[in-house]
């Protein structure tokens, strides 16, 4: 582990003067190009909030077990649900974490043969009974990191030297949003994956932590420790703006170490990508940055793909077998 900290942005400049707005465009281009990762202050959502969101998952977490795998994700084709400790894959091997999905609220397509695979993605979410007021609050906290992650990008866009429009058509028919609350258990075993090393599918994840550390990321120093801080969300790019960027702007390996024995540390990861039946744009970078731009990452255990839906189904079934199995064991390969 390497002692070097992320760097801290506040959003809030984005909105101030023309000399507050070029700083903070300034320091995400440099947080962005070298690390891929950043803390976001500024961002108008209270602390307040991001504890109520945090106790609501400890809430969920303490349900009597029946209670929770009432809303199984294996019961939804739409990876919505309850995962328990050692139900999800990272890079083939299992992750110590237990979870709760959700992503929009929507209702299942009526599906036939001819239509993609991906399409299974679209569909309502699964609630725990014995937490009535649970829907609600997620539902708005979702709405509302939408709407940061949506202004984040933007700012990329400008980064990139693009219109600050230049993701609008891929998302005028709303985002693919994906939240987990999470849970790691502590252990006795030396650096226990929490979750294994692994980048994020989309454009942008804001992840809220409680006040224990876990999360690294993986620099040209070596692991970094993104160690807690007050009311900051932890930001980082994911595979979809380093395809649009052509690997000007890099998605970024990261994982999360269990806690020690006897300590539980809990979270909420939320992921925004583009709509599922858009393609990724590749684009048009002015001759300066196209020129450090090398390609995005090359691996062939982990091939990435344009469209969108392709690309967020398959890493729905390779991080849940069970899923999979159960609802799309119907299709030729498993990626």
């Amino acid at each position: 582990m390497t002692s070097l900290q992320l760097p801290v942005l506040d959003i809030s400049l984005l909105h101030g003067n023309a000399v507050s707005r070029q700083h903070f465009l300034q320091q995400l281009a440099v947080a962005a190009r070298d690390i891929g990762f950043f803390y976001l202050i500024g961002h108008g959502i209270s602390t307040g909030q991001q504890q109520q969101i945090l106790q609501l998952a400890r809430q969920f977490f303490a349900l009597p077990e029946p209670e929770k795998q009432a809303v199984s994700m294996v019961n939804s084709a739409h990876f919505r649900g309850y995962t328990q400790v050692g139900g999800e894959l990272t890079q083939g091997r299992v992750d110590q974490r237990e979870q709760f999905d959700i992503m929009r609220e929507q209702t299942a397509l009526a599906l036939n043969s001819a239509m993609p695979a991906w399409q299974r993605l679209i569909g309502p979410n699964q609630w725990p009974a014995a937490l009535p007021l649970m829907q609600t609050a997620l539902l708005q906290w979702q709405q509302q990191l939408s709407e940061l992650s949506v202004t984040l990008l933007s700012a990329f866009a400008e980064v990139l030297q693009q219109p600050a429009t230049a993701f609008a058509n891929t998302l005028q028919d709303g985002a693919y949003t994906h939240m987990k609350l999470i849970r790691y258990p502590g252990t006795s075993a030396v650096a226990q994956q929490g979750v294994g090393a692994h980048k994020d599918p989309g454009y942008l994840t804001l992840v809220l932590q409680d006040q224990h550390s876990g999360l690294e990321v993986l620099t040209d120093n070596g692991w970094v420790d993104a160690a807690p801080l007050a009311g900051a969300f932890v930001v980082n790019i994911g595979e979809l703006l380093e395809l649009a960027s052509n690997g000007y702007l890099k998605a970024t390996l990261h994982r999360v170490v269990s806690p020690p024995k006897g300590i539980e540390r809990f979270s909420c990861a939320f992921f925004m990508a583009a709509q599922l039946d858009a393609t990724v744009p590749l684009l048009n970078l002015p001759a300066e940055l196209a020129a450090q731009a090398k390609g995005p990452a090359s691996d062939p255990n982990n091939p990435l793909f344009y469209q969108v839906g392709e690309n967020v189904l398959k890493g729905r079934l390779r991080s849940h077998p069970d899923v999979a199995q159960k609802h799309y064991a119907a299709l030729t390969q498993v990626v």
